[in-house]
């Protein structure tokens, strides 16, 4: 009897079946690390890498290098499935921003836009008290 043959056996088949033509590209840059996510338009993710992911470690992940070889990753799977035009939305204060938009230029994927998303209170909580070094 076949127990867990679902946990096991990746469906890759029925992932790369799926056409999306048109998607967004979510680049969230934080100091330490830069995750890139690539969804349809609906939101649901289709790929998705980090600079942790590519191997980098400690702080190189932080570096726009790391960003720009996540990006490719994220993003050379979902070319594979015929996506052509992408939006962008940025998050976050990282030196990745650049880093992961200069991937996705390279890529050939065509955007309309690259949105800043990133949050900005409007006198939310109070922040953690300054940091002593």
């Amino acid at each position: 009897p076949k127990v867990g043959s679902r946990r096991n056996g990746r469906s890759g088949a029925r992932k790369s079946a799926r056409r999306i033509p048109k998607g967004v590209i979510h680049v969230q840059a934080s100091f330490n690390n830069t995750i890139v996510t690539v969804t349809d338009v609906r939101g649901r993710v289709i790929s998705w890498s980090s600079a942790g992911t590519c191997g980098f470690r400690g702080t190189r992940r932080g570096t726009p290098f790391a960003a720009q070889t996540a990006a490719g990753n994220a993003i050379r799977a979902v070319v594979d499935q015929g996506m052509q035009r992408a939006e962008v939305m940025i998050k976050g204060p990282g030196l990745g921003r650049d880093g992961a938009l200069r991937a996705i230029r390279r890529s050939g994927i065509l955007f309309r836009f690259v949105r800043d998303v990133t949050p900005m209170p409007h006198n939310g909580c109070r922040p953690p008290k300054k940091r002593r070094v």
